[in-house]
């Protein structure tokens, strides 16, 4: 029953998302309508219980990442991501656009903004921006080109709903930044495959 109930939630989810991307493309205010309706969808917690969503016990990797829609072409991909507390990525961009929101728990993202011209290959340079900590209530949406990092130093695992404009296992073009060395590589692909789908 919950699974059928959680199925019908995300495919109306889903379907609004696809909507406001029709009638209003890719623009920072449509994703801000479509981060509304994925809060909402959060809202609803007892849709996603530990139970289903578990993190990864200790000594394992400290994210699982769980496949909850993808549209035949693999767009509008949704998914759950639950992190135990310790959990830093570099800073990275999607060419895609994101809306994040947490059911539980807390994430600090850290925003860039690249400071090269990007003429020198392997070699980059980052400005940090600004923060934004997604916890129930607050979300945050990223156009293709935006640089975040993220970090859970709550004590408690999070468990946050990722919506993406293309599936992460599609996306072999990212980039991942070191700004302490100043470079910049490919974004790690094989990392970014979903851990279960539900």
């Amino acid at each position: 029953m919950l699974e059928a109930e959680r199925a019908a939630a995300v495919g109306a989810l889903i379907g609004r998302a696809k909507a406001i991307v029709a009638e209003h493309g890719v623009t920072r205010e449509s994703l801000k309508r479509i981060e509304a309706e994925l809060m909402r969808l959060a809202e609803q917690e007892h849709l996603f219980p530990f139970a289903d969503f578990p993190p990864p016990p200790p000594g394992e990797p400290s994210g699982r990442r769980y496949l909850l829609h993808s549209e035949p072409d693999d767009s509008f991909a949704l998914y759950m991501n639950a992190l135990n507390p310790g959990n830093d990525t570099k800073p990275h961009d999607h060419t895609t656009w994101a809306v994040v929101v947490a059911v539980s728990g807390q994430e600090l993202n850290r925003l860039y903004e690249r400071t090269d011209d990007g003429s020198v290959e392997g070699r980059a340079s980052l400005r940090e921006m600004g923060q934004v900590v997604v916890e129930p209530g607050r979300g945050i949406c990223l156009m293709p080109e935006d640089i975040h990092s993220i970090h859970t130093r709550d004590s408690e695992p999070t468990r946050h709903l990722h919506l993406y404009g293309l599936a992460l296992e599609r996306l072999d073009g990212r980039l991942g930044f070191d700004p302490e060395a100043g470079t910049v590589t490919r974004y790690n692909r094989a990392y970014m495959q979903p851990t279960a789908t539900r």
